[in-house]
């Protein structure tokens, strides 16, 4: 039996892409499947997944400085076949395993230096020095993995030029999260929802004014980022329509979707987002109801494509007003684009097709020479 080893001090351990997608299906497949992350959670043994724990970071400063000494120590001390990591600023422990004559894997989820222009405490001055230096360090590293790993097309795309070994493995949802849809429609709420990181880019406050003008509720759940911009939100007219339900969790997501006419996904124009494929717009087809989205040209080709919901300019207030009022006012044709997303899911975007080209990917280093 082969060991593999994913490693991440980033995310949580049961990260959906990570632990839910990644590591169980290795499982399935045969692999001995480790993984280590900093929660301080203990160690344990889920789903045939071997999960290490190096500690909870106080702070980004010490889990940047400190943590990967530690996460290095702990893998070298598992002795895998094959490591996978997950995070950008693991990209040195890469190396470092490259050097002693591992096979390492680079998961890149997001396109980082795009990802650059979003972050809110970097000064604007800053940002596209900022991200030149990011890309030109991540592409040098990036040289010498044994198999780069993306989430999309794009950020492959850009991978291809330093490293040929490099293939994507779309973040689509697992079916078997989605295999009934139990609510009939006519006792769904009157409600739209949003479900994910709470964040002024994600168009989260244009969505609560948007409800504010039809009187109609908004079900958001997800971790406010930062607290200023929950006390924007929280001030706005539109808050008496939220019900804020905070972080959830995958069930509480489900029930939250049951409940629901529709999915938000209206992210502003960003340069991370625009070639980007959001895993929540998957998740609201593959629970059967009509998607409202950001009209980029990569969003509208899946959503109008596939005849699943509207696609609006994410900072326009009353055209996303439209949009919900359109859904929320007629329930047949809500119905059937809720049931051409499903569609859509079932027939292209899960993971149950995805993890094909993860397992091959696997194939291809444990059947190199080198």
């Amino acid at each position: 039996m082969k060991r593999v080893c994913h490693l991440s001090t980033v995310h949580k351990r049961f990260d959906t892409r990570i632990f839910i997608k990644e590591c169980r299906s290795l499982v399935e497949q045969g692999y001995e499947v480790h993984l280590i992350v900093a929660d301080d959670l203990g160690e344990e043994k889920k789903d045939g997944v071997r999960i290490h724990n190096i500690g909870h970071p106080k702070g980004k400063i010490q889990r940047l400085l400190f943590f990967p000494k530690k996460i290095l120590k702990k893998a070298i001390a598992i002795d895998a076949d094959i490591y996978h990591f997950h995070d950008p600023e693991l990209i040195f422990i890469g190396r470092r395993l490259i050097k002693k004559g591992k096979k390492v894997v680079y998961d890149a989820h997001e396109d980082v230096p795009r990802q650059i222009f979003t972050k809110p405490y970097l000064p604007k001055l800053l940002m596209r020095s900022v991200s030149s230096l990011v890309e030109k360090l991540e592409n040098g590293m990036a040289r010498k993995f044994s198999f780069i790993i993306t989430a999309t097309p794009h950020i492959k795309n850009r991978f291809l030029k330093v490293n040929k070994r490099t293939e994507v493995v779309h973040n689509f949802p697992s079916l078997s999260e989605y295999e009934e849809i139990t609510t009939p429609w006519e006792k769904k709420e009157e409600a739209v929802c949003y479900i994910g990181g709470i964040y002024e880019v994600r168009g989260i406050y244009e969505n609560i004014e948007a409800l504010a003008q039809l009187h109609r509720k908004l079900i958001l759940a997800g971790i406010f980022q930062p607290k200023e911009f929950q006390k924007k939100c929280e001030s706005s007219k539109g808050w008496q329509y939220v019900e804020f339900e905070g972080f959830v969790n995958r069930k509480e997501m489900a029930s939250i979707l049951a409940r629901s006419k529709a999915g938000l996904v209206t992210l502003h124009p960003t340069v991370n987002y625009i070639d980007s494929l959001p895993v929540k717009m998957f998740e609201y087809m593959a629970s059967g109801i009509p998607v409202i989205a950001s009209n980029f040209e990569l969003w509208k080709t899946i959503v109008e494509g596939s005849h699943c919901g509207i696609c609006v300019d994410p900072k326009n207030i009353s055209e996303i007003a439209h949009a919900v009022k359109l859904i929320l006012d007629n329930d047949e044709l809500s119905k059937q684009m809720g049931a051409n997303g499903r569609r859509a899911v079932l027939e292209k975007y899960n993971w149950d097709l995805e993890k094909k080209a993860l397992f091959e990917v696997y194939d291809k280093l444990i059947n190199a020479t080198s």
